[in-house]
């Protein structure tokens, strides 16, 4: 079963959806940039479902069915809505925060204001504290552009403190995600129960579970790699 809600956060409506699970329902997945939205993750969210465990998903502002402007928000405005919709729809807590690209960022953030138990990181993001708060167009692309502009990210003191257990997922040949970001990310987490990277042969930033999906076997051990993150 899949639930459509909506969740009211400053000006706009955030839409979304839960794919409910029979199991347990305490993961939060965040969607990336660009031209993301929610229903590009249906593929590993579907296949959670069917293993019992049910997933929160919504569009941020300027994506998908939410829609609305990029420009009326930023990295910061992502993680709020974040936490608005965990809270507003009774996410039961600790949770499983799954983040993709530059959700992922915000899946890192979420563990300074929820408690999370479980993080995946999908082909990870991170960035500066510099473009926190800048609203997204010229000048956050500026800052971002700089030479290895995401080196002094908070994103590894924050990890620093996770005491959860930990699962970056990289895409082999990832254009838009240097390997040294997952790596750096594991590496940081030395407090967690568990850490472990995985680095998907043949996989692109954008082209990771369809990837896999082409052989069932391999999907099917990557979606048990997840689904071990939750028990």
């Amino acid at each position: 079963m899949i639930v459509d809600f909506d969740v009211a956060f400053e000006d706009h409506v955030l839409k979304g959806d839960q794919f409910v699970g029979s199991g347990s329902n305490r993961i939060l997945y965040l969607h990336g940039a660009g031209a993301s939205s929610r229903h590009g993750h249906r593929l590993l969210r579907g296949a959670l479902q069917q293993r019992g465990l049910g997933s929160t998903c919504f569009d941020c502002i300027g994506h998908g069915e939410t829609g609305g402007a990029l420009a009326q928000s930023s990295v910061a405005s992502r993680t709020r809505q974040a936490q608005a919709v965990a809270d507003a729809r009774g996410l039961p807590q600790p949770l499983a925060v799954f983040g993709a690209s530059m959700g992922a960022y915000n899946a890192i953030r979420m563990t300074q204001s929820h408690r999370v138990d479980a993080l995946v990181l999908i082909v990870p993001g991170v960035y500066t504290p510099d473009a926190y708060e800048v609203p997204f167009g010229p000048a956050f692309s500026a800052v971002i552009r700089r030479e290895r502009s995401w080196a002094d990210s908070d994103a590894w003191d924050i990890l620093s403190r996770f005491e959860g257990r930990l699962l970056v997922i990289a895409a082999e040949n990832d254009a838009t995600i240097p390997l040294e970001i997952p790596e750096r990310l594991v590496a940081a987490a030395t407090r967690a129960q568990s850490r472990q990277l995985h680095v998907v042969q043949g996989a692109e930033h954008n082209r990771l579970w369809s990837l896999l999906a082409e052989e069932p076997s391999r999907f099917e051990s990557a979606v048990d790699m997840v689904a071990a993150m939750l028990t």
